[in-house]
């Protein structure tokens, strides 16, 4: 997108669109606050968040089990960090400070 295209709102137009969003959020609260206590839809709630339990469970399993190691790690060097201990780590796990580095975490 060029500068030239960008397209510049008054102060009028600006005021306007945040009334109509603040009254969309009003109207969409009052809508759940009206049916959140319907048994119906309490059980539909239930149904489709169980659904999407199941469906996403394998996903997140694998996640974190891909996960597992720099879990570990950071876990680790947040404990010595917050001790500060961060020189002894740096020291005594060497490896796992590298690992760090090459996931973006910067130690020390």
């Amino acid at each position: 997108m060029n500068m030239q295209e960008v397209e510049t709102y008054s102060n009028e137009k600006i005021l306007k669109i945040i009334d109509l969003y603040k009254k969309g959020r009003v109207r969409d609260k009052a809508k759940y606050d009206k049916k959140k206590n319907n048994p119906d839809y309490i059980e539909a709630n239930k149904l489709r968040s169980k659904a999407h339990y199941l469906k996403v469970k394998e996903a997140k399993q694998l996640e974190y089990a891909n996960d597992k190691d720099f879990r570990k790690h950071r876990s680790l060097y947040n404990y010595y960090r917050l001790n500060d201990r961060v020189e002894e780590f740096i020291s005594k796990y060497p490896e796992r400070v590298e690992f760090l580095a090459n996931h973006n975490i910067k130690v020390g």
